[in-house]
Protein backbone atom coordinates (compact mmCIF):
# COMPACT_ATOMS: atom_id res chain seq x y z
CA UNK A 1 0.00 0.00 0.00
CA UNK A 2 2.92 2.35 0.52
CA UNK A 3 3.24 2.98 -3.25
CA UNK A 4 -0.28 4.43 -3.45
CA UNK A 5 -0.19 8.19 -3.42
CA UNK A 6 -2.74 10.88 -4.05
CA UNK A 7 -2.39 12.65 -7.36
CA UNK A 8 -4.92 15.34 -6.43
CA UNK A 9 -6.43 16.61 -3.16
CA UNK A 10 -9.57 18.78 -3.15
CA UNK A 11 -10.71 20.17 0.20
CA UNK A 12 -14.16 21.69 0.45
CA UNK A 13 -13.94 23.19 3.94
CA UNK A 14 -17.63 22.74 4.75
CA UNK A 15 -18.11 19.34 3.06
CA UNK A 16 -15.05 17.12 2.92
CA UNK A 17 -11.85 15.98 1.29
CA UNK A 18 -11.77 14.30 -2.11
CA UNK A 19 -8.63 12.29 -2.89
CA UNK A 20 -7.74 11.11 -6.39
CA UNK A 21 -5.37 8.16 -5.95
CA UNK A 22 -2.57 6.96 -8.23
CA UNK A 23 -4.46 3.70 -8.84
CA UNK A 24 -7.49 5.57 -10.23
CA UNK A 25 -9.67 5.32 -7.12
CA UNK A 26 -11.47 8.46 -5.92
CA UNK A 27 -12.27 8.68 -2.21
CA UNK A 28 -14.50 11.22 -0.44
CA UNK A 29 -14.13 11.85 3.31
CA UNK A 30 -16.78 14.06 4.97
CA UNK A 31 -15.34 16.60 7.45
CA UNK A 32 -17.12 15.08 10.48
CA UNK A 33 -15.91 11.61 9.44
CA UNK A 34 -12.29 12.80 9.24
CA UNK A 35 -12.61 14.41 12.67
CA UNK A 36 -14.13 11.25 14.17
CA UNK A 37 -11.40 9.03 12.73
CA UNK A 38 -8.51 11.39 13.52
CA UNK A 39 -5.34 9.36 14.07
CA UNK A 40 -4.31 11.59 16.99
CA UNK A 41 -3.60 9.87 20.31
CA UNK A 42 -6.39 11.85 22.01
CA UNK A 43 -9.10 10.77 19.57
CA UNK A 44 -7.85 7.17 19.36
CA UNK A 45 -8.11 6.96 23.16
CA UNK A 46 -11.64 8.39 23.07
CA UNK A 47 -12.70 5.81 20.44
CA UNK A 48 -11.24 3.02 22.59
CA UNK A 49 -13.09 4.29 25.69
CA UNK A 50 -16.38 4.52 23.80
CA UNK A 51 -15.91 1.02 22.38
CA UNK A 52 -15.57 -0.32 25.94
CA UNK A 53 -18.28 1.85 27.51
CA UNK A 54 -20.99 3.48 25.39
CA UNK A 55 -22.02 5.53 28.44
CA UNK A 56 -18.58 7.15 28.80
CA UNK A 57 -18.70 10.90 29.40
CA UNK A 58 -17.46 12.81 26.37
CA UNK A 59 -14.92 15.57 26.92
CA UNK A 60 -16.15 19.07 26.11
CA UNK A 61 -13.87 19.09 23.04
CA UNK A 62 -16.01 16.30 21.53
CA UNK A 63 -19.23 18.34 21.69
CA UNK A 64 -19.74 20.77 18.81
CA UNK A 65 -22.14 23.70 18.99
CA UNK A 66 -21.15 25.14 15.61
CA UNK A 67 -21.04 23.26 12.31
CA UNK A 68 -17.68 21.50 12.00
CA UNK A 69 -15.49 22.66 9.13
CA UNK A 70 -11.89 22.28 8.00
CA UNK A 71 -9.95 25.49 8.49
CA UNK A 72 -6.86 24.33 6.63
CA UNK A 73 -5.03 21.31 5.25
CA UNK A 74 -1.24 21.09 5.36
CA UNK A 75 1.05 18.60 3.64
CA UNK A 76 3.33 16.71 6.03
CA UNK A 77 6.39 15.70 4.06
CA UNK A 78 5.42 13.50 1.14
CA UNK A 79 3.51 10.95 3.20
CA UNK A 80 0.56 12.66 4.93
CA UNK A 81 -1.69 15.66 5.56
CA UNK A 82 -2.65 17.46 8.75
CA UNK A 83 -6.14 18.92 8.95
CA UNK A 84 -6.97 21.86 11.17
CA UNK A 85 -10.62 21.72 12.24
CA UNK A 86 -12.85 24.59 13.31
CA UNK A 87 -13.14 23.09 16.81
CA UNK A 88 -9.39 23.62 17.28
CA UNK A 89 -8.32 19.99 16.77
CA UNK A 90 -5.11 19.90 14.74
CA UNK A 91 -2.95 17.05 16.03
CA UNK A 92 -4.00 14.24 13.69
CA UNK A 93 -1.59 13.39 10.88
CA UNK A 94 -3.41 11.41 8.19
CA UNK A 95 -0.88 9.29 6.30
CA UNK A 96 -1.82 8.17 2.81
CA UNK A 97 -1.96 4.58 4.11
CA UNK A 98 -4.30 5.56 6.96
CA UNK A 99 -6.61 7.46 4.59
CA UNK A 100 -6.89 4.32 2.45
CA UNK A 101 -7.66 2.24 5.56
CA UNK A 102 -10.51 4.53 6.61
CA UNK A 103 -11.90 5.14 3.12
CA UNK A 104 -15.67 5.36 3.76
CA UNK A 105 -16.60 3.52 0.55
CA UNK A 106 -14.11 0.73 1.23
CA UNK A 107 -15.23 0.16 4.81
CA UNK A 108 -18.92 1.14 4.63
CA UNK A 109 -20.16 -1.83 6.68
CA UNK A 110 -17.49 -1.48 9.38
CA UNK A 111 -18.03 2.25 9.84
CA UNK A 112 -21.80 1.95 9.80
CA UNK A 113 -21.42 -0.33 12.80
CA UNK A 114 -19.14 2.29 14.47
CA UNK A 115 -16.19 -0.05 14.72
CA UNK A 116 -12.66 1.33 14.53
CA UNK A 117 -10.83 0.73 11.25
CA UNK A 118 -8.28 -2.10 11.10
CA UNK A 119 -4.84 -1.38 12.46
Amino acid sequence: MSTLRPIHLDLKRDRGLTVHWSDGRISFYPIAYLRKWSPSAEVRQLREELAKNLLAVLPSSAVHTEPLTAVNLELVGNYAVRIIFSDGHDTGIYSWEYLREIDPSRNAVEHTQHEPPPG
